[in-house]
């Protein structure tokens, strides 16, 4: 981490969010992403205080659930719920962003983590606009080559008054 802090420079990051951006860097080892890093300035604050009143963290993948180690949050992935496909088929869109709204109960002052597909992002967005109802914190971190930069560009301009942090791009 003393490496990673010599190498990069995080003066556009917020001192609150600098331990999260030098995790970033360390998990893909790849000091290039920081420039790429945007997140609000009470992003760390406001994500923190929700995850220790003991908000859940909702994910669009199962791979990010498995990631989340944790004793004390609920960690819901609803991808693999059958009522998503059921959803997925009727709304003529993808399982990802169908699967969205089933958190509909819990989204209120929830942490959500989308970490792969772009089509959660997106719909997480319209669910906010058309509901109101908004999580306490974004990690918007779609990753791919169709609707990945699109959907995290969103965000960045439209945050919804949620406090975020995503990366610019392609990568997640």
């Amino acid at each position: 981490f003393q490496t990673i802090r010599r190498e990069c420079d995080l003066s556009t990051i917020p001192q609150s969010a600098r331990d999260i951006v030098v995790r970033m860097v360390h998990a893909c080892g790849m000091p290039e992403i920081v420039p790429d890093v945007v997140v609000t300035a009470d992003f760390a604050s406001t994500a923190s205080q929700a995850l220790r009143a003991g908000a859940p963290v909702l994910t669009d993948a199962e791979m990010v659930r498995h990631g989340i180690i944790s004793k004390t949050q609920q960690v819901i992935c609803t991808l693999n719920d059958p009522r998503a496909r059921d959803i997925g088929v009727a709304s003529e869109t993808t399982r990802s962003a169908a699967s969205v709204d089933l958190w509909r109960d819990k989204l209120a002052g929830s942490v959500v983590v989308i970490g792969n597909a772009p089509t959660a992002l997106f719909r997480l967005m319209e669910l906010i606009d058309e509901t109101g109802i908004k999580p306490a914190a974004i990690v918007g971190m779609p990753v791919g080559f169709v609707g990945a930069a699109e959907s995290k560009q969103a965000l960045i301009d439209n945050p919804r008054g949620v406090p975020f942090i995503t990366l610019r791009g392609r990568k997640g």
